[in-house]
């Protein structure tokens, strides 16, 4: 899981992160009623909620065109706002699992978590048009995006 390591070690604020226990990503996932992708599950059990407030920094001094990635959500927050953005817009089927600092979010496809996999794509959703659109083939991926800045 190096690109999770270097994420964290490149992007994460001094704030002390506390790990989560599979214990409650089991129970998240049964509400859910889906599998998380194992390299998520990596990071939230091995650092916790990063939060990674450069990152916009970066991409503004940089210019480039992409996302920030802003906030990992907490695991009651994947649950109550997947539902939540569904109800104001956003196309069903989708696990919400970290956010921008604009209130647009990053996501797993539903259908891409039916079963135990190591990784799956990241998708992004833009609050202002309800659109999703892929934003990285697989969720390590989509971290190597910011690694590379």
């Amino acid at each position: 899981m190096k690109s999770i390591d270097l994420f964290v070690k490149n992007w994460s604020s001094k704030n002390a992160m506390v790990p989560i226990g599979s214990d409650d990503i089991a129970e998240l996932e049964t509400k859910l009623h889906a599998v998380l992708p194992n390299a998520y599950k990596y990071l939230i059990t091995t650092y916790g909620l990063v939060h990674t407030p450069n990152v916009l920094t970066k991409i503004i001094d940089l210019n480039v065109g992409m996302s920030e990635v802003q906030d990992f959500l907490s695991l009651d927050d994947v649950f109550t706002l997947s539902q939540l953005y569904e109800m104001s817009g956003m196309p069903k089927g989708h696990i919400l699992f970290a956010s921008d600092c604009k209130g647009n979010m990053f996501c797993f496809k539903l259908s891409d978590c039916v079963s135990t996999k190591s990784d799956a794509p990241v998708w992004f959703y833009h609050h202002d048009s309800c659109t999703v659109a892929k934003a990285a083939d697989s969720f390590t991926l989509w971290l190597d995006q910011f690694n590379n800045l």
